[in-house]
């Protein structure tokens, strides 16, 4: 008997072995997404350009901060993300549980007979068990880690979501602002059109003035209200769109603020590219990707045997009351287990691991590209319309001028209508530009808060 045990040990041996050939490398990751102690100090060659926490306040709108506090406290994408959250951390306490042994108490209570017959057997039992599986091959630790690392990915998934919500809340209410800009100089033009109208109307009546100047003025007045009406529709949608993101009815948005009163932030030139590694969605990618690194560890853990160790302790009577007084039973035991015979499923799962390391590997350096693209673009965008509104400020001073150098002509007879109305589209679609472009330089200035991170950082 013991010589046909010996060679059935070995087989079993061989063929656990057998089956550890071909395990899944572990790759190594990317700088930055080695160990939590790396992201802690990722970024502290910062220059003091980085901008704030509460980068908004540098627009000097307390109604935008107000909206701001409001939409993180109602926005259901940033609810969704918290709980989100919640549920890794809760996965990182069920991944840490393998590495602790396992207790169990039990009680028992029994009857036993032979049917038809009275009389029969009582018993009672009492048991406390510890099972533990030694985790040689680091598998279990593999799984531990790739929570914690998704546990973190989650916690930069949410100020991923939070960057997101400021900036689209920022966003929304400069376009209100800008559409009620321009409702406002439309309503002003119409005004001026109107005022002209009536200079027409004077000069046709005392006959220094044709017909057909008053149907061009009457036309141009026509024009000027149908104008408004889309900017009016497009007012209402902006507002609609700002309250999806406070996650308000409309009626509740209440703005007052004037574009014109908002302040433009100083951008200081040649920020770091360092600051991109403090971008949440950039930790969130190489969060992730430790996470696939341990779970081809585990992976790889999976090929090789795993010992389990278990022990009891307990008491059996047949009388309850002497149940702690009963027979002391105890048991040992150790056992190793390996799949001889999986089908394949274990070399599957270490191929499925290896193959969602390098999608999430191409992903991070997606990320960190379009960072550096977004920061470049955005500062880009900046210089341009600072000389463009440069440049507009002048066009707006010389056509208002214009205007009113051809308006006095007319009225003195001295030019015709046709240079009055042309004067004066010039000076409506310079005054529109102008608008616009302010419009612009704060919008690529939110762009470029979102682009640096939007002064989110790890320590806070």
């Amino acid at each position: 008997m013991t010589s046909l045990r010996i060679p059935l040990l070995s087989l079993g041996l061989s063929l656990m072995l057998a089956a550890c050939s071909g395990l899944p490398a572990v790759p190594e990751p990317p700088v930055g997404a080695t160990a939590p102690e790396t992201w802690e100090h990722a970024g502290e060659q910062a220059s003091a350009a980085w901008p704030e926490p509460g980068w908004w306040r540098a627009f000097g709108s307390g109604e935008l901060e107000a909206l701001i506090r409001r939409a993180e406290d109602n926005s259901p994408d940033l609810a969704a993300a918290a709980a989100r959250l919640r549920q890794a951390e809760a996965q990182a306490r069920i991944a840490g549980v393998a590495l602790l042994p396992g207790v169990d108490a039990g009680l028992e209570a029994g009857r036993s007979g032979v049917v038809g017959q009275g009389g029969g057997s009582e018993n009672y039992g009492l048991s406390l068990g510890a099972s533990y599986e030694t985790d040689f091959w680091g598998g279990n630790r593999a799984r531990r880690d790739a929570a914690e690392a998704s546990l973190l990915a989650s916690a930069y998934d949410r100020e991923t979501v939070a960057l997101t919500l400021t900036a689209g809340v920022a966003n929304a209410y400069l376009q209100l602002l800008s559409l009620r800009e321009r409702l406002e100089i439309a309503e002003l033009n119409l005004a001026l059109a109107e005022e002209v109208l009536r200079v027409v109307e004077a000069r046709v009546d005392s006959g220094a003035a044709a017909p057909l100047d008053l149907a061009r003025q009457r036309g141009q007045v026509a024009r000027q209200r149908g104008a408004m009406q889309p900017l009016r529709q497009q007012e209402r949608e902006a507002v609609a769109a700002l309250a999806l993101l406070l996650g308000e009815p409309a009626q509740q948005v209440r703005v007052s603020t004037q574009l014109v009163d908002l302040e433009v932030p100083a951008v200081i030139a040649g920020l770091p590219s360092e600051l991109l590694v403090r971008r949440p969605d950039i930790r969130r990618e190489e969060a992730r990707l430790a996470a696939a690194v341990a779970d081809i560890a585990a992976a790889r853990a999976d090929f090789f045997p795993s010992l389990r160790l278990t022990g009891s302790l307990g008491t059996r009577s047949e009388q309850f009351v002497e149940l702690l007084s009963g027979d002391t039973l105890y048991g040992l035991a150790a056992s190793l287990t390996r799949p001889v015979f999986d089908g394949g499923r274990l070399r599957a799962q270490g191929e499925l691991s290896e193959a969602r390391y390098e999608e999430l590997l191409a992903q991070y350096r997606g990320t960190t590209l379009q960072a550096f693209s977004e920061v470049d673009l955005a500062l880009a965008g900046i210089e341009s319309l600072a000389l463009q509104a440069e440049q507009q400020e002048r066009e707006l001073d010389e056509t208002l001028r214009a205007f009113v150098m051809a308006e006095t002509r007319y009225r003195e007879g001295a030019d015709d209508l046709l240079s009055l109305l042309e004067a004066q589209q010039s000076l409506y679609q310079a005054q529109e530009n102008t608008g616009l472009l302010r419009l612009a330089r704060l919008q690529a200035l939110v762009g470029l808060y979102r682009a640096l991170g939007g002064g989110w950082n790890e320590t806070a």
